[in-house]
């Protein structure tokens, strides 16, 4: 039934846009009719006839492909050209201000100024591919660098957290954050940049141009030949914009399979040792005079009420937040530092291995499968499978996560966790939405996978401490 309703509303829109396009060309006939004069305005039946003469020639075939190579060659370089100084700019920010007085002398000069001095440089020949070029480059560029300041900063940080692959990085969070953006801009640019390239044509005239045609119509007064050459323009826009959005679409629609990241460095921690730790918010104190050592294969519960600093010292242990002083030192074995991070009168290190973290927050790439989110940070695997499985119903598995609930959405994100090959465990409150019978499952598998790694559960229930048989550190 649902497949049916579905059949007849796309009917429906296809007839709608065939009464519309009908009533137009209508209208273009009864001006034709009206005007009287096929000089002046050459109606549709013209138009038709002219299109048939050009067509009956192989010349018109390979006028055709010879625009569309040129406009397509300085589309191709501007989409791989914005797409790369999209990314510099977003990774060096002094190169977007360098960048932009000339992407706006791009968008500011005319086509026609562009023109006619390329045309003095370079002549005729890679004129249109120039001239699309320059108009489409501002409109990629703009795109996809918006579309990469709008990826989720979150999760961004859980990525660099769990020492993600850049594979993953790119495929999983940044492809989907640009999608919306770099589909409406590949519209604009095409059609931008086919109207500019033809239009470079008219002024330039190569060898075998469409604009070159349209140009000698107009010089024969044949307004026919005018409108059937813009009617070959106007269909091979629609067919190169089509043909690239099924490109892009597709594109995003691939899963590659999850690279694992390369451990470089033993799954153990031997010692956590926090020295007067201070961190404050303007001018409210969240962590004051923290002193605690955490041993190789404890389970620390950080006991406090809510607002109290816990999310804010976990972040701190993750290498997220930097204190304002005193300093947090990560040690994987006697004498080796691993991850120093210290206040303003210190130095700060950056661990070489990852942590796994349930953060506050889900953090979970909505559209992707329960199984997928968790393989994206420890690869392929059974351990992914089997800690999943012990969690959430078989069915749930292959879930996208945005319809999961809450609790089970809170479930993954702790296989994510004990899946992952980090040195540490970092669990904020790790049970939160779950029922008394899920959060002695949770427990139970927190300590079947935890892997004697050292492991700092922040909760403000004592009985989350219980079920872990965990030490109470209580944050004051």
């Amino acid at each position: 039934m649902a497949d049916r309703m579905k059949k007849r509303c796309k009917l429906k829109k296809h007839i709608k846009k065939a009464a519309v396009l009908l009533f137009w060309l209508l209208v273009w006939q009864l001006a034709a009719l009206l005007s009287n004069n096929v000089l002046l305005l050459a109606g549709p039946v013209e138009t038709l006839k002219a299109l048939g003469r050009e067509a009956s020639s192989a010349a018109f075939y390979q006028t055709a492909a010879l625009s569309l190579g040129r406009i397509l060659t300085g589309f191709l370089a501007a989409f791989f050209g914005g797409c790369l100084l999209g990314t510099i700019s977003y990774r060096l920010p002094f190169a977007e201000a360098l960048l932009s007085p000339f992407l706006l002398f791009c968008k500011a000069v005319p086509v026609a100024c562009f023109a006619v001095v390329l045309l003095i440089w370079w002549g005729a020949g890679g004129l249109s591919v120039a001239i699309s070029f320059l108009v489409a480059l501002p409109i990629v560029y703009v795109n996809f660098g918006e579309g990469l300041k709008r990826t989720d900063k979150k999760l961004l940080e859980m990525a660099a957290v769990f020492h993600m692959p850049l594979k993953n990085r790119l495929f999983y969070i940044y492809r989907p954050a640009l999608a919306p953006f770099m589909e409406s801009g590949l519209k604009t640019a095409l059609g931008m940049g086919m109207k500019a390239g033809i239009a470079a044509e008219v002024i330039g005239m190569p060898m075998r141009s469409i604009g070159g045609e349209i140009y000698l119509s107009k010089i024969y007064l044949d307004t026919a030949g005018v409108f059937a050459w813009t009617a070959v323009v106007i269909l091979l826009g629609f067919c190169l914009e089509k043909g690239a959005l099924f490109l892009w679409r597709g594109f995003c629609k691939w899963k590659p399979n999850p690279k694992r990241s390369r451990q470089t460095a033993p799954t153990c921690c031997q010692e956590i040792e926090i020295h007067n730790l201070q961190k404050a918010y303007g001018e409210k104190k969240v962590l004051e005079n923290i002193e605690k050592t955490l041993r190789a294969g404890g389970i620390y519960c950080l006991m406090a009420p809510s607002g109290a600093g816990k999310t804010t010292l976990l972040h701190g242990l993750a290498g997220l937040a930097k204190p304002d002083g005193g300093s947090i030192c990560v040690r994987l074995r006697e004498g080796e530092e691993i991850a120093g991070r210290s206040g303003k009168s210190g130095k700060s290190g950056k661990s070489r291995q990852g942590v796994g973290m349930v953060f506050q927050e889900d953090r979970l790439c909505e559209e992707e499968t329960a199984l997928r989110n968790v393989e994206l940070v420890c690869g392929e695997g059974e351990t992914a499978r089997a800690c999943l499985r012990e969690l959430l119903p078989k069915e749930a598995l292959s879930e996208q996560v945005k319809n999961l609930s809450g609790g089970m959405r809170r479930r993954v994100c702790l296989a994510r966790a004990l899946a992952a090959d980090g040195a540490i465990l970092l669990l904020d409150e790790p049970f939160n939405g779950l029922d008394e019978e899920n959060r002695e499952k949770a427990a139970a598998t927190t300590k079947r996978y935890r892997r004697n790694r050292l492991t700092v559960v922040a909760t403000h229930q004592a009985k989350d401490a219980e079920k872990l048989s965990g030490e109470i550190w209580e944050l004051s």
